[in-house]
């Protein structure tokens, strides 16, 4: 690792123009991890840097700090060839989106990610699948090297820690909790930046709110199953977190399921478990993630992947 770090910076101050950008339709860790490596090489080394994003932003993240910096691939320039690229919490290629011909013409590609992803695309490879968040590994790195962190980057490490293990319920370890309490230490208010993400239009919480109601249920209601119809996909506030965790309230449900029918044939599915592993299920589907929060972009209709999940999950809970 620490090889790896000699590497990073040199290839930071070798860099003329910097270009940091995470996965498309960002969430929280993904948002908070791109604008916290940003602060971190401004106030560190003195650079600038340019962060984008693809897809549609939540309007729960407008307020996180540092937000004005993340900017639309589609409103910048990245025709410039770029000295270095970062791509951070992208899980495959498929989800890059448009910043994807900037990196193919990268002088030099760094990838930090906690997603398994054997088809990897940086030249150097900060990785580690058993964080719970891309933002614990922008931690720790600054922690190696060390870093200064303002309170910006303090908030923005703790906002991606709390999104990504939904308020630590996801978490495996205990190292994300040790870094909260560190970040707590240096002055984070987790309460008040919990406020931030309360953000979100009437429209969407309304939407949510009706599509849960609708929810089926499968093999003795082990299985829970939410399906959003194209005219509600665009009030649904990043991927459906909130609709997820309320059917995870439910007794007796162990597994849930939603699809999103994004376009006529293009299904988005996310999962979720309290039982038992469903990146196996997303691997199925074309996707992939973390054991017990996983999920897919199918080229398909919803009616046929509905039935395909299904049945994967037929040999599971019969």
């Amino acid at each position: 690792m620490e090889n790896k770090l000699d590497i990073l910076v040199k290839k930071l101050r070798g860099a003329k123009n910097i270009l940091i950008a995470g996965h498309k339709n960002p969430d929280g860790d993904s948002l908070c991890s791109v604008l916290a490596l940003g602060e971190l090489i401004r106030v560190n080394l003195g650079r600038d840097v340019l962060c984008v994003y693809d897809g549609n932003m939540p309007d729960m993240l407008d307020n996180v700090p540092l937000r004005n910096q993340m900017h639309y691939f589609a409103h910048v320039d990245l025709n410039q060839k770029f000295d270095l690229v970062f791509v951070l919490d992208y899980g495959n290629k498929n989800h890059l989106g448009g910043i994807m011909p900037a990196l193919n013409a990268a002088k030099y590609v760094i990838e930090i990610d906690h997603h398994k992803n054997d088809d990897t695309v940086g030249d150097l490879c900060l990785n580690d699948v058993s964080a719970a968040a891309t933002g614990e590994i922008i931690f720790n790195i600054a922690k190696k090297l060390n870093w200064s962190r303002n309170s910006d980057v303090n908030d923005l490490i703790a906002l991606s820690i709390l999104t990504d293990t939904g308020y630590f319920k996801y978490a495996r370890r205990g190292a994300p909790l040790r870094i909260m309490a560190q970040l707590v230490d240096a002055g984070v208010d987790i309460e008040r930046i919990s406020n931030l993400l309360n953000n979100k239009p009437r429209k969407s919480v309304l939407t949510e709110a009706a599509i849960t109601s609708r929810t089926e249920f499968f093999y003795r209601g082990r299985l829970a199953l939410a399906t959003v119809e194209a005219t509600e996909y665009k009030y649904l506030d990043g991927r459906g977190e909130i609709i997820l965790s309320l059917l995870a309230q439910i007794k007796g449900v162990e597994y849930i399921v939603l699809l999103k029918r994004q376009k006529e044939n293009q299904t988005g599915v996310s999962l979720r478990s309290k039982a038992g592993p469903v990146d196996d299920i997303a691997a199925a589907l074309g996707g992939g993630g973390h054991a017990f929060a996983a999920g897919a972009i199918v080229h398909d209709n919803i009616e046929r992947v509905r039935a395909h999940v299904l049945e994967l999950f037929r040999e599971r809970l019969k």
